[in-house]
């Protein structure tokens, strides 16, 4: 997740985002996870780390970070209760690939449908989660099924973000999302062979997948957009009053939730941004240090209770955590802060080409316990949205917590190409 300071969001209205030249040099290679010799490493480490007795003011919640509780539970869990054979043979079930892409090592998921029709999709993670928040919806998109659906299924693709897990780092500090799109387009059309295909993006995924949306929309790559999350800073209560607009209670939660998150929440990011290394050493080779840290985040950006991402015992948080400590991550996933200042755009104006009524149809999911709202007024300026879903169930991390809506939600995109 990212701060809201805009400081012009040029990252992502730049007519040439995608000009340059981008080139595959090797076809996609068969990719297996095989990192239960590193976790036999993790584990001790993780047994033998201390935590505090107590919590030193208790009371706090989640305000000033991850409860002691939960850390305490989990660190207790990955040691005698997290089979990480078990969680990595479910990860592996699914069709992992390679590919040289300008001199980065790309790994990505390519799950095919059974169906001749199927329509090419791309799912576009953003930090704090990777390719694994998308598993459970990869499946049901590759089925031709869905209450709203006319049958569609999809070929699914889900990239790891360059420097994210199992795809090699930029080699340069400057590499920005803008970058990332262009190779993210190249793996879909050159690699791939896909002439048009569809997006859906969260977080930094949202941010390049929104460029690729806009600045694709010529060319017909484009088929559509699925979007949890948007390049525009989010509108204050004031602002959102001032235009009479009147929120459902669920929205009413977001925006409460995003007041607070602005608050308190959001430090973490500008830390990322300003100083990566120093926060990434910090918490290199220091597997509890990230489970506070990466995990406290599913808890402040997930449902409560009964939300299965809120149960310290749930091993997905583990497998988001572990993923990151196994590949030494930590560092280089703080980057695409300090590249990308600023991406937040202050007003909602359609960047072009054309106007919202060009561009490819767009449906956007606001899930109640993320912790930034767009209301339908404001989206409706940026893209062509054909629907807005307010769903009372998922966060953040929707893909994990709330995948039936979300896969609902993309099926519906389809109906529209």
């Amino acid at each position: 997740m990212l701060h809201w300071k805009a400081l012009g969001a040029a990252l992502l209205f730049v007519p040439s985002i995608l000009a340059a030249a981008s080139h595959a040099s090797a076809q996609p290679k068969p990719f297996k996870i095989n990192l239960s010799t590193q976790f036999k490493r993790l584990k001790r480490q993780v047994a033998d780390a201390r935590l505090p007795d107590a919590e030193l003011y208790p009371g706090n919640g989640q305000k000033k970070g991850v409860p002691l509780e939960s850390l305490r539970a989990w660190k207790q869990q990955w040691v005698t209760g997290y089979d990480w054979d078990k969680e990595q043979e479910k990860l592996n079930a699914f069709d992992h690939f390679t590919v040289d892409i300008e001199g980065l090592n790309i790994h990505f998921i390519h799950q095919k449908s059974k169906s001749k029709d199927a329509v090419p999709i791309i799912l576009l993670h953003g930090w704090g989660g990777s390719f694994q928040q998308f598993v459970p919806m990869i499946t049901p998109l590759t089925q031709q099924n869905g209450s709203e659906s006319t049958g569609v299924a999809f070929d699914v693709v889900v990239p790891s973000l360059p420097g994210f897990l199992f795809s090699s780092a930029p080699k340069t500090q400057n590499w920005t999302i803008i970058d990332t799109a262009r190779v993210l387009n190249t793996l879909m059309t050159e690699v791939l062979g896909y002439s048009k295909y569809a997006i859906h993006g969260t977080d930094w995924g949202a941010l390049m997948g929104y460029g690729m949306y806009t600045t694709l929309n010529p060319s017909g790559t484009i088929l559509g957009a699925s979007f949890d999350f948007l390049p525009f800073l989010p509108p204050s209560r004031a602002d959102i009053q001032s235009k009479n607009i009147t929120l459902s209670p669920p929205q009413q939660i977001t925006l409460q939730r995003f007041e607070e998150w602005s608050t308190i929440g959001s430090d973490y990011s500008r830390l990322a941004g300003n100083k990566p290394n120093d926060l990434g050493y910090t918490l290199y080779d220091n597997p509890v240090g990230q489970l506070a840290f990466i995990g406290g985040k599913y808890l402040a950006w997930s449902q409560a209770p009964p939300s299965p991402l809120y149960t310290p015992n749930n091993s997905t948080i583990l497998t988001a955590v572990s993923l990151y400590a196994l590949t030494d991550s930590v560092v280089s996933t703080n980057w695409i802060y300090a590249a990308n200042p600023g991406p937040f755009a202050p007003q909602f104006v359609f960047p072009g080409p054309g106007t919202v009524e060009d561009a490819p149809p767009m449906v956007f999911s606001s899930f109640t316990y993320s912790f930034a709202l767009w209301p339908e007024d404001y989206v409706k300026k940026i893209g062509n949205v054909v629907a807005y879903r307010v769903h009372g169930n998922g966060g953040h991390f929707a893909g994990l917590d709330n995948p039936d809506d979300l896969v609902e939600d993309i099926r519906l995109l389809a109906s529209f190409f």
